[in-house]
Order: structure tokens, then C-alpha cells, then sequence
């Protein structure tokens, strides 16, 4: 390994994430922070005099970068990456080395308790009795739901199916193994059975400073019209979905996936001549959210950028920039 060069276990990591081996922003941003405890090791062990901290740091910002460009639109990698590199310090390479694993550590445990913590918040906002209504699949939404029956409150859902994946199957197989009575729905079905249910609980695959929620494609629509029939709806999300580079102005990219999800090719050429869009997600307004619900507490859409501020600052450092 040159001075620079990531480390094997960051590779193989790194590689993990690109091929979708590892997925789902918590499970990204685990692995991201144990990869940069393992180069801090590596880095240690490859200088064993301990006199290069400047060589240490670069190898350190190496390996963030290897990480970074594994997944250039998701939002909880760089998280985990500025956590970890913005508590490196010290004035010698063991300093250093400990000091980034202990910011790996103390970022993983967060992690292992964010969700927990999330769903008992969420919960606190469901009663005894109350239908929810579910979008896509969401580990976060489904904590909240099923802390809520943990509490002892009995809760039933109606899950749409979320195409064209049919994420909302996988929902609903979990929250049938959480004892939860669950009807599935086609998703043009949604508004019928708003006038069924009392909350709408979605996920968040980020969320932007001005509180707006970008999520599966769907989320917005189902937005205006839980606000048109007057149910609530939360956004449950991990303080590692927050958006910082929203903070300078930053536009999110919504991604465009594979027409195939939509439609076969044979009976594309069917049809003839047509042109398919298939975004993955869009951007719900703060004015159609009730609530943003995560690890530190519920917040009204719009005040969410004092969370981000608190917790990333009044910008999107990029501590692993080349120097």
C-alpha cells in the first residue's frame, strides 16, 4: 500500500457499495465509517515509525474519496465520511489513528440506535386503533409502526404497492410478520382509502434544508392528497438523510431509472414509437408535511435546517478534498 492507496478492506468495501452488494443509506454509512477505521489501521501500521501525520491524513482523505465516488447522489455516504473526518485530529500518527476510530465507533453506535430511537418517537404519534398508510418501504416507517405495537396499540395499514418495483410487497410481509393487519393496494387506489386511515407514514431517501422530502416517486401526490382529505403525514427519516449540501444552494438530483422497470421490451415495440420516463423519486413541498420525525425528535418541515446546521454545519465541508 503507497502512502495514498486505500487499503484493501476500503476497496472491498467500496467495490461492495458500487455493485449494490451493500444497500439502504444505514447500512452504507456503517460500512463507510468501519472502512475508514480500517485504513486508519492500515495507514498506522504501514508507517510504523509514526512520523508522518501528513501522510496519514492524506491516505485518510484517499479513501474517503474512494468511498465518495462510489455513490455520487446518495446522501448518507457523505455523512458518514464528514462525521468521521471532521473529528480526526491529532499531532501524531497514533493520535490520529485513534482518534478516527473512535469517531467510527461513536458513528456506528449512533447508527445502531437511530432507529429505535426514531420509532419511538413516530409511535408516540400514533393511538390505539389508528389505520396507517404506507408508500414504498421504509425500515424507518416501519420502525415507527412497529413500536407503536410494542406500546400495545393495536394498528392496522393499508400499503400501496409502489410500482413499478413493488417495494410496498415487502412492507407488507413485514408488517404481517409484526402482527399488523394489512391491505394492499394499487397505487391509483390511494385516495380512495385516505377517507380509512388516520396517518400516512412515509420514509425519506434524503431531505432537503427547506424541509422538502425527496422520496419515492409517488410521495408527493400521496402528500396533496392526504392535505386535501385532512390526514396527517410524517416523514420518518435518520438524521443521516439530511441533505447539507442543500445548505449552499445545492439542487438534488432526482435519478432516472431503467425503462425495463416500466415495460418489456416486446411490448414496447407493441406499442410503437414512445418515449418512457421512469424517475425514482420526487420532492414533496414542506407545506404538504406535517412532520419530519427522527432519532432527535419531531420537527416541523420547515425548521429542519436548524437540525442540519447543528449537526453538519453551516455548509457541505468536504474534508476528504484533495490538499
Amino acid at each position: 500500500m503507497t502512502d495514498t492507496e486505500p487499503s484493501p478492506p476500503v476497496r472491498e468495501i467500496a467495490e461492495s457499495i458500487a455493485t449494490m452488494e451493500i444497500r439502504g443509506a444505514a447500512t452504507i454509512a456503517s460500512a463507510a465509517a468501519e472502512a475508514l477505521a480500517a485504513q486508519a489501521e492500515a495507514a498506522a501500521e504501514a508507517d510504523a515509525t509514526g512520523s508522518d501525520p501528513a501522510a496519514f491524513r492524506a491516505s485518510m482523505r484517499a479513501a474517503a474519496r474512494t468511498l465518495r465516488e462510489t455513490r455520487p447522489t446518495a446522501v448518507s455516504l457523505p455523512n458518514a465520511l464528514r462525521y468521521v473526518l471532521q473529528r480526526m485530529e491529532g499531532d501524531s500518527v497514533d493520535a490520529l489513528r485513534r482518534s478516527v476510530v473512535d469517531a467510527s465507533e461513536a458513528f456506528v453506535d449512533q447508527l445502531d440506535r437511530a432507529q429505535e430511537d426514531l420509532g419511538q418517537v413516530g409511535a408516540n404519534r400514533l393511538a390505539d386503533g389508528d389505520t396507517v398508510m404506507t408508500h414504498c418501504h421504509s425500515t424507518d416507517a416501519l420502525a415507527c409502526i412497529e413500536a407503536a405495537v410494542e406500546q400495545g396499540k393495536s394498528i392496522s395499514a393499508v400499503v400501496k404497492e409502489t410500482r413499478p418495483r413493488q417495494q410496498g410487497h415487502i412492507t407488507a410481509e413485514q408488517l404481517r410478520d409484526a402482527g399488523v393487519p394489512v391491505t394492499l393496494i394499487v397505487d391509483s387506489a390511494a385516495r380512495r382509502y385516505l377517507d380509512e386511515v388516520d396517518h400516512v407514514v412515509v420514509g425519506a431517501d434524503s431531505i432537503a434544508a427547506d424541509g422538502g422530502v425527496i422520496n419515492k416517486i409517488g410521495t408527493s401526490g400521496l402528500a396533496v392528497n392526504a392535505r386535501e382529505r385532512g390526514v396527517p403525514i410524517m416523514t420518518a427519516a435518520q438524521t443521516i438523510k439530511l441533505h447539507p449540501e442543500t445548505l449552499t444552494g445545492h439542487t438534488v438530483e432526482i435519478e432516472m431509472r431503467d425503462e425495463s422497470e416500466v415495460i418489456d421490451p416486446e411490448s414496447r415495440e407493441e406499442i410503437g414509437e414512445i418515449s418512457v420516463a421512469n424517475p425514482a423519486f420526487d420532492v414533496t413541498p414542506p407545506r404538504y408535511m406535517d412532520a419530519i420525525v427522527t432519532e432527535h425528535g419531531q420537527f416541523p418541515p420547515e425548521s429542519i435546517v436548524a437540525l442540519m446546521r447543528e449537526l453538519f454545519g453551516e455548509g457541505a465541508a468536504e474534508p476528504w478534498a484533495e490538499r
